[in-house]
């Protein structure tokens, strides 16, 4: 990662960003101690803003729950049911009804959902985002002691590599549906 900048959040947790590949990247961990009868879980959001040919903002989530700290998938107004070779418990949310060609690039890339430690992918017209399962609190301490220690491994290069390479063949898919529109257009 150049041009490496890192904060410490009010929540404990590191926060860094920089150029990686050349792409503005942004690693920002987030617990989430609140929802019920679950053991604690930290989130690793990883985004990479940045303007993109797309009319409105999509969130693909896995397991909604509706209390999720680190989203705002259940404001977005608009839902619609995904075909049947999505997971059977994610949810699509939306600004408005879906294109054909946006559809078409959920379908395409809905391959990320098989990963159950993805728990939400964002298109947006700002950038995109992926959501990832990176730390659990120990059952054991949490229940006895009420402890949620997370987040003291580190992330592993081979970990983040792979939703590195899931964002750049979308953004890289996204900027050529665009170019192929444009292409019609002209013609």
């Amino acid at each position: 990662m150049t041009g490496l900048r890192r904060a410490v959040m009010p929540t404990g947790f590191a926060r860094i960003s920089g150029q990686i590949g050349g792409q503005l990247t942004d690693l920002q961990l987030i617990p989430d101690t609140l929802t019920w009868r679950k053991l604690p879980v930290l989130w690793l959001l990883v985004t990479q803003p940045g303007a993109l040919p797309v009319s409105q903002r999509i969130d693909l989530m896995v397991r909604p729950r509706g209390i999720e700290p680190f989203s705002t998938f259940d404001t977005l107004p608009h839902q619609t049911i995904l075909p049947q070779d999505f997971p059977f418990d994610a949810c699509l949310r939306s600004e408005s009804p879906l294109s054909p060609a946006e559809a078409a690039l959920l379908q395409r890339h809905q391959h990320l959902l098989q990963n159950p430690r993805i728990k939400e992918l964002i298109i947006a017209p700002e950038g995109l985002r992926l959501t990832f399962f990176a730390d659990e609190a120990e059952r054991g301490r949490y229940l006895i002691f009420r402890e949620a220690e997370m987040g003291r491994d580190a992330l592993e290069p081979e970990t983040l590599a792979p939703l590195l390479g899931a964002l750049a063949d979308l953004r890289a898919d996204i900027f050529a549906g665009a170019a192929d529109k444009d292409a019609r257009k002209s013609a």
